[in-house]
């Protein structure tokens, strides 16, 4: 009877089996893919009547600015709307997922969607995959039970608070909101606040930029404020334009005979598919 090994699987716990295969290729001069900054800031506020949301329209791809007025700002319901950070892949596809969840929820019971149904399956959905769908999330909305304010980190953690900022921007706009936040605040002051909020992080964050988002919710229903400031203006164009030739100038033709002849062949049978 031969002996055979019988591999065990591991008992639990960190592995760390690729550490020297990782260190192997370091020395030969692979280096593995380096950490892609993103950079963003999103804000929401609860104020008298509903629930505030802000955000910047600047999109990066690392050090390249490659959308300035994109919409971060995503819808989930007619009463619950998110504000995603991080990749934007991931938060375009994670919000539109639960939207739609969130729609057959309605055509299934007839009744308004609730801000907690749609808390649910965000923070679910996010630690099934342990961070690596990269999508911080403000969540806000009106239901029946009143206004709601969320945040969601990319692990699937999450807090309920009366402000709150999320992106590579937030700790200046936070800086913002704890200076100037209290409770009972009309609309108007709570857009003019949420705006504030947002310029902080463009001016303060190489990430975010451009210009600043608002979308305001009641119970009435929502009023989405697309490019509500624009506090980034272009103030110089070039009066004569760009010029750029029409034409690739020809250097060198160079034409090479074929060495052997081709035969060519008439008749035969067609090619059936």
């Amino acid at each position: 009877m031969s002996n055979s090994v019988i591999e065990v699987p591991p008992k639990g716990g960190f592995s760390f089996d690729l550490c020297k295969r990782n260190e192997m290729l370091a020395k030969k001069g692979v280096n593995p893919p380096s950490f892609r900054k993103t950079g963003t800031t999103i804000v929401g506020l609860v104020f008298q009547d509903g629930v505030i949301l802000g955000a910047d329209t600047r999109a990066t791809e690392g050090p390249i600015v490659c959308d300035k007025n994109c919409e971060k700002i995503h819808y989930m319901a007619p009463n619950i709307y998110c504000c995603g950070a991080g990749t934007a892949a991931d938060t375009e596809a994670v919000t539109d997922m639960v939207s739609s969840q969130l729609q057959l929820h309605r055509y299934h019971t007839g009744r308004e969607s609730r801000v907690v149904t749609a808390l649910t399956l965000l923070k679910r959905h996010l630690f099934n995959y342990q961070g690596y769908v990269s999508a911080a999330l403000v969540l806000g909305g009106v239901d029946v039970t009143g206004p709601h304010l969320h945040t969601i980190y990319p692990h699937g953690s999450t807090d309920t608070l009366p402000f709150a900022t999320m992106g590579s921007g937030s700790l200046a706009a936070m800086a913002v909101f704890e200076s100037k936040y209290k409770e009972g605040l009309t609309r108007n002051e709570g857009i003019e606040l949420v705006t504030e909020a947002i310029c902080s992080g463009i001016f303060n964050d190489l990430g975010s930029g451009s210009n600043v988002d608002v979308c305001v919710i009641t119970k009435g229903g929502k009023e989405y404020l697309r490019n509500h400031l624009q506090p980034n203006p272009r103030t110089y164009t070039n009066s004569k334009g760009y010029s750029f030739p029409k034409k690739t100038e020809v250097l060198l033709t160079k034409i090479i005979p074929l060495k052997e002849k081709v035969e060519i062949i008439e008749g035969g049978d067609a090619m059936e598919e």
